[in-house]
């Protein structure tokens, strides 16, 4: 197999995924975020607005999670100007097909999962091909743990963009617990990940760095108008280390406002 067509194969399995699958549910958020984002390349670090359309769906076969970032500092230095950057990740659950029966322990189901990234501004597309477990943990209504590969198809600096590099792993880990406090009602989400170390085009190497978004919410709709569920506002804490591939880390708390749209 060619090095082009294996690049394109995950996307090939992603819409595979979304053909033979009719959704079941859904959940469509709208974010808001503003924090002091750090330029690992300048080292500068500038007020952020962040608008985030965020899709979670479940299927018959599997689910769906997507994400679209708009990013804008008001700095004309090459980082974050207006900047789009997305990611997808389908799923296919082994136990929707087998009807349940591949669970072990703790595990209650394994999902094959294509992934795709993409980076507008600096043209980068990644790749994560990997399986997913879907983890039975105490208080939280999901904890999900992804194990894929990081597959680099960037055009790179030929094409105007960031350096292409090798391919890597990555491990990430995503969850959500709700509960009430003091007659309020409360969601600790969020994720983490690790991506491994790479070598780019010209050769520099990029360390692993870890990305944690971890999200505290109050559900003030429910508290002000006893609409749940529909406005949330809270915090979100960002840990980077080797920040974009530099030796770089970030350590940002963010306002959060989220508004469910359905």
């Amino acid at each position: 197999m060619s090095r082009r067509f294996s690049k394109l194969a995950p996307a090939t399995v992603a819409a595979a995924f979304w053909l033979i699958a009719a959704p079941a549910s859904a959940q469509l958020e709208l974010h808001y975020q503003r924090g002091s984002i750090l330029n690992p390349f300048s080292a500068a670090s500038e007020p952020t607005h962040i608008f985030t359309l965020q899709h979670a769906g479940g299927w018959r076969a599997g689910g769906s999670f997507f994400f679209l970032d708009y990013s804008t500092d008001g700095v004309a230095d090459g980082f974050n100007d207006r900047d789009l950057y997305g990611e997808w990740y389908p799923t296919l659950s082994l136990g929707s097909l087998a009807e349940g029966g591949v669970g072990f322990g703790p595990v209650n189901d394994i999902r094959l999962v294509a992934g795709v990234n993409l980076g507008i501004q600096s043209k980068v597309v990644k790749y994560v091909p990997g399986v997913e477990l879907g983890w039975n943990i105490p208080g939280f209504i999901f904890v999900n743990t992804i194990l894929g590969g990081f597959i680099d198809a960037s055009s790179g600096l030929d094409g105007g963009g960031a350096p292409s590099t090798g391919d890597s792993f990555n491990f990430d880990v995503s969850w959500l617990s709700v509960f009430q406090l003091g007659g309020q009602s409360f969601s600790f989400t969020g994720h983490a990940e690790y991506m491994g170390a790479v070598t780019n085009e010209v050769g520099d190497e990029y360390p692993g760095s870890i990305l944690a978004q971890p999200q505290f919410r109050w559900d003030v709709g429910q508290a002000l108008t006893r609409a749940a569920n529909v406005l949330h506002v809270g915090v979100e804490y960002q840990l980077w280390t080797n920040k974009l591939g530099t030796t770089r880390d970030e350590s940002v708390v963010q306002l959060l406002v989220v508004w469910q749209l359905d």
